[in-house]
């Protein structure tokens, strides 16, 4: 008698539970109690200015994790004045996913430049060619990058079959540009064929 008044008790825990819990919260309890997590997402990138490593899970699913972006943040920092400024989160999606489409996950990036201060900006555009004015780099919503053992070109047309935004191609300083601007494309200092690809 005493084992059926706990199974009735406890059958009537569970229904309240059903009634009060939000249909979200018990999706997800479930979804956690099978052992089913949200896919992560993992960025693993190199500064060449700085010399630094990250190693980090940016999003879970379809959230960003604040302190990883904070994280991501502070490494692609100016690296001329230290100065730390708030990415567009989307770009990170576009890193993660060039390293899938080129069938390498979780390959490490070489980070060329991240943030850039308007002074860095300017800085770089006295002393040569290729740096626009209002670069997407002052919003923190351009990197430029390498990826170690992979051609340039290849990264440049894995990049552009996103369809993310804009990719720019620098063969002789070896990278490419991606931003979370408009979907367009450009080559500096490209031979005229090339530039038409």
């Amino acid at each position: 008698m005493k084992s059926r008044n706990a199974q009735r008790h406890a059958w009537g825990a569970l229904a309240l539970f059903l009634l009060l819990t939000p249909l979200a919260v018990l999706a997800q309890s479930v979804t956690t109690a099978s052992g089913i997590l949200p896919q992560e997402y993992r960025l693993r990138l190199y500064h060449t200015h700085t010399g630094e490593r990250l190693d980090i899970v940016y999003r879970r699913g379809d959230e960003y994790v604040p302190d990883a972006i904070a994280k991501l943040d502070y490494f692609l920092r100016d690296h001329r004045t230290g100065e730390v400024h708030h990415f567009d989160a989307k770009l990170f999606d576009i890193l993660e996913e060039l390293t899938v489409a080129l069938g390498r996950p979780g390959a490490e990036i070489d980070i060329v430049c991240g943030y850039r201060t308007p002074w860095s900006n300017e800085f770089l555009r006295s002393r040569g060619e290729g740096v626009a004015k209002s670069s997407l780099h002052i919003q923190a919503q351009a990197i430029d990058l390498r990826i170690p053992g992979v051609e340039t070109q290849r990264l440049r047309d894995i990049a552009l079959s996103l369809h993310r935004g804009g990719v720019g191609y620098y063969p002789r300083s070896d990278f490419i540009h991606v931003d979370t601007g408009r979907v367009r494309q450009w080559c500096f200092a490209c031979a005229r064929q090339l530039a038409g690809n």
